[in-house]
């Protein structure tokens, strides 16, 4: 009686003490908070709110330093005074009779349109070329100062050509082409030409055909 008696008892202290080690268990998993789970959200927080400041102090109001640096460089590039020259596909190049009666010449006078949607330069005398039936004539220079000339887009320069009348009753020599190379460029334009069908047969002595500097529009120009 005794023995089972001492049994009894210490079942029921094993069953408190299994009792009491389950709700110190559950205790624990409720209440207590692990220190890793809260320093990540307050150390991500600090961290995020800082670069956030400082990526809105760089880009503030929509505005980047350096990119107004770069728009500003890009819009001051030319008060070195060294604006690009024009190249040939950038203008549209048409001629046109201009001759004024009673002139002893005639002129045709060459337009140079940009359209290549930036400023350029041109600076000296274009390369002018007549096609005719007897071979290639290039035209002589006028000798006169050439400015240099900053053409702005959609903006348009003129230049003249004078040659000799044909008032001698012949066929003399029939032109069947006008070639211009703009400035300093390598590149061509072949134009229909607008001007009297022949030059006078001459021997050299004769007067010769002439071009202008950019900015001359010619006899009648």
């Amino acid at each position: 009686m005794r023995v089972r008696k001492l049994t009894l008892a210490a079942m029921a202290l094993a069953a408190g003490l299994s009792l009491t080690a389950c709700q110190n268990d559950d205790g624990t998993d409720q209440s207590a908070t692990p220190p890793a789970a809260s320093a990540p959200s307050s150390s991500d927080g600090g961290s995020g709110s800082a670069g956030s400041d400082q990526e809105g102090g760089t880009g503030s109001g929509g505005k980047t330093p350096n990119g107004s640096d770069a728009t500003g460089g890009s819009g001051g590039s030319g008060e070195d005074g060294k604006t690009a020259k024009c190249r040939t596909d950038e203008l549209e190049i048409t001629a046109i009779d201009a001759t004024v009666g009673g002139d002893d010449r005639g002129t045709v006078a060459v337009d140079l349109k940009n359209g290549g949607g930036r400023d350029c330069t041109l600076e000296g005398y274009a390369g002018v070329d007549l096609k005719t039936n007897a071979g290639t004539l290039s035209a002589e220079r006028t000798g006169e100062q050439a400015p240099t000339i900053v053409l702005a887009d959609g903006d348009t320069v003129t230049f003249g050509i004078t040659y000799p009348v044909n008032d001698t009753g012949g066929s003399g020599v029939r032109i069947t082409g006008l070639v211009v190379t703009p400035p300093n460029e390598t590149k061509s334009v072949t134009l229909d030409w607008p001007g009297a069908a022949s030059l006078p047969v001459t021997d050299g002595s004769g007067t010769p055909v002439q071009v202008g500097p950019m900015g001359s529009a010619g006899q009648g120009g």
